[in-house]
């Protein structure tokens, strides 16, 4: 691993890599070669948690699919994943379709988004899906009917990329559900928490608000940003800070032993 990590350091070999993608899925998670690697490597850890914990199906979700290069790589990375892990993997993206509605105040951060943003080619999309299923609508609706279907895998990864708090907060309904509807730890990643000159964003508006919030009125459930994901990864990425995970501590296995009893593995170099 020393050897391939000092290698990739080389100028344009990260670049070759990837249209040239050859070596284990897990390797190629690590050093972010899979297309979105942010969402390879939530879905990834998620599938190894539930594999771990006995659980052979899990879904993996999308909040804000907009023209659809999410979805379509998410979709991607779990296929290739399932293949590795023997982990089923539903792919499920939650969008409008309409582009972004209208902001409801301030917190939805007006000065950076508007109404009609991201509209979605429906058609287009589809066309380009393999099996992921596309579920469009008002999110505060449509989550909620996903959520109370039944025979739904238990959520292993959400990415949040809905830019409004009001939106984002809406989506949290799918944190909502009883146990059985999620794995004790849910790979989280929020897209629209990293400030640039003109949005100023903070924990008072957006998503950051929405986590702040969701934590405030939860006792036994927090969203909590991963900490030191860096320090395990052969390179400095930008999404290392807007990898969050939801912790159900009242899970009835989230104190259930998912660390290997060998050596190495006790070292934790994951």
């Amino acid at each position: 691993m020393d050897l391939l990590r000092q290698i990739t350091r080389v100028p344009f070999a990260l670049g070759l890599w990837s249209r040239f993608p050859v070596g284990s899925v897990k390797t190629r998670v690590h050093y972010g070669i899979l297309p979105y690697p942010h969402y390879a490597y939530g879905v990834y850890w998620s599938a190894v948690l539930a594999s771990r914990l006995g659980i052979p199906r899990i879904s993996v979700i999308e909040f804000g699919v907009a023209g659809g290069r999410g979805l379509v790589a998410l979709e991607q990375a779990s296929i290739e994943i399932e293949r590795e892990l023997g982990v089923g993997i539903d792919v499920v993206g939650f969008d409008s379709g309409e582009g972004m509605p209208p902001p409801v105040d301030y917190r939805d951060l007006p000065h950076v988004w508007d109404a009609g943003f991201y509209k979605m080619d429906v058609g287009q999309l589809r066309a380009r899906l393999q099996r992921a299923q596309l579920v469009l609508g008002d999110v505060a609706e449509t989550t909620r009917e996903w959520l109370q279907a039944n025979e739904r895998a238990p959520i292993g990864f959400v990415s949040f990329d809905l830019d409004y708090y009001s939106s984002t907060k809406a989506a949290f309904e799918l944190l909502e559900g009883h146990e059985g509807t999620r794995l004790p730890r849910v790979h989280c990643y929020f897209d629209d928490i990293v400030s640039n000159a003109l949005s100023c964003l903070n924990e008072h508006v957006g998503e950051l608000l929405a986590i702040r919030e969701f934590n405030d009125a939860h006792e036994q459930r927090k969203i909590c940003k991963i900490e030191g994901l860096r320090m395990h990864r052969p390179r400095f990425e930008l999404w290392h800070d807007q990898m969050y995970a939801l912790h159900d501590f009242c899970h009835p296995q989230y104190t259930t032993l998912v660390t290997p009893t060998s050596d190495a593995e006790r070292q934790l170099h994951l």
